[in-house]
């Protein structure tokens, strides 16, 4: 699959397919999306929202969620509040997140099953890290966003004139619900 991915690239580039999508680094509309790296949303969000290339900061990862007020999705948000002109941020959970319901002990049997060594857990386990609590996913989407939400709104980091809203996504028809 790769090499077929290199292969559309090679032409897109010798075609200048890359011209329509110039635009620079900052956001147009000053806003950063926090959502689920869901395959489903990959084009559903963006056009139920209306949103193009260039105008928004769009942060992805498994559940669209904030687990830890120090993780890389809030170093990513202050970069875009601090160097690139973000003043608003919409948390976007979706229906059906695979990470709902995710269990830890199931990742840590699945890691296993493919091969990861009991010695290499155990060791992150001796580390202070507790695999289980980091693998577990969340019982209810819109608690989820909410916490988020909250965690991003009191940042001490975070300037208290940034706006903060939370949302849940239809999964099948884009439509956004607000929680909070």
């Amino acid at each position: 699959m790769i090499d077929q991915m290199l292969e559309h690239n090679r032409r897109f580039v010798e075609s200048k397919e890359y011209e329509k999508y110039a635009t620079s680094k900052y956001p147009d509309k000053g806003l950063a999306i926090v959502t689920c790296m869901d395959t489903r949303l990959v084009e559903l969000l963006p056009a139920a929202l209306g949103i193009r290339n260039g105008d928004v900061k769009m942060i992805k990862n498994a559940g669209g969620t904030i687990t830890n007020p120090f993780d890389s999705t809030v170093r990513s948000l202050l970069v875009a509040i601090y160097e690139l002109g973000v003043n608003e941020v919409m948390i976007i959970g979706h229906t059906n997140c695979g990470v709902q319901g995710m269990d830890g002990d199931e990742m840590l049997d699945l890691m296993r099953k493919r091969g990861i060594d009991e010695d290499h857990i155990s060791l992150m386990q001796h580390c202070g890290i507790d695999l289980k609590s980091w693998l577990h996913g969340f019982d209810d989407t819109e608690s989820a966003v909410l916490e988020t939400v909250d965690l991003v709104r009191n940042h001490p980091l975070v300037p208290k004139d940034i706006i903060v809203r939370g949302y849940i996504m239809d999964s099948v028809t884009g439509e956004l619900n607000p929680i909070g």
